[in-house]
């Protein structure tokens, strides 16, 4: 084995320990000598192969973020055009495969978005959520395109109904912004689960009828 080989092996070793005690002890568990003793190398080891105590996490975070890919199945290439009906089924699956991933994997959601623990890193983390967001804002974009793609857009040139105060879809926002709120939404009711205030909120576990509100809030009632 080269230099080269033990190198990679021992970085993807120490993103693997880092990965296991984010599980078991959540992200205030992962200083450089936790994740050293847990890869079962010297507290110095880690220094030589991740520049910085950032860059490691942001390391550790990457892993999370493919791990959310391949969840959402974002790995696959993405249609060439859907129907509405089609893209509103498949925004449901990515909202409840989002929240399921936040409920199953808490700590690891909370480090890929602690961008003031990774500042610094230089792995430049936020590019590597820009697959999802790109997802969300096609599929929006086949539900309720904006005004300025009316005309020979998307849909068509077709106008639809179903927005939320009852205009046509091509009224609203740009497909992009709903898809920012939209986002910023599901963060945000998986945040409030995980600590507890949903519950006090709704009076209830179910996350279901805040999710199903939230959808059609922001693409309408769902026809189906």
């Amino acid at each position: 084995m080269t230099e080269q080989d033990k190198s990679v092996g021992l970085r993807a070793r120490l993103v693997a320990a880092g990965v296991e005690l984010l599980a078991l002890e959540g992200v205030h568990a992962l200083t450089l000598r936790e994740i050293a003793r847990q890869a079962g190398v010297s507290h110095g080891a880690p220094r030589r192969y991740f520049a910085t105590h950032a860059e490691l996490l942001a390391a550790i975070a990457g892993h999370g973020f493919g791990e959310l890919a391949n969840a959402l199945g974002l790995d696959a290439p993405p249609p060439s055009s859907v129907s509405a009906a089609a893209a509103r089924h498949r925004l449901d699956e990515l909202a409840r495969g989002y929240l399921a991933f936040a409920a199953e994997q808490p700590g690891m959601f909370e480090l890929m978005f602690r961008h003031d623990v990774l500042e610094g890193s230089g792995a430049e983390l936020r590019r590597t959520s820009l697959p999802l967001f790109e997802a969300v804002t096609r599929l929006v974009a086949a539900i309720r395109p904006s005004a300025g793609e009316r005309d020979g857009g998307p849909d068509g040139g077709r106008d639809r109904d179903g927005g939320p105060d009852g205009e046509g879809a091509g009224d609203g926002p740009p497909p992009t912004v709903v898809a920012a709120a939209l986002w910023a939404n599901l963060h945000g009711l998986a945040q409030l689960r995980a600590w507890g205030s949903l519950r006090l909120a709704t009076g209830g576990d179910s996350v279901e009828p805040v999710l199903r509100a939230t959808l059609d809030a922001h693409l309408g009632r769902d026809a189906g």
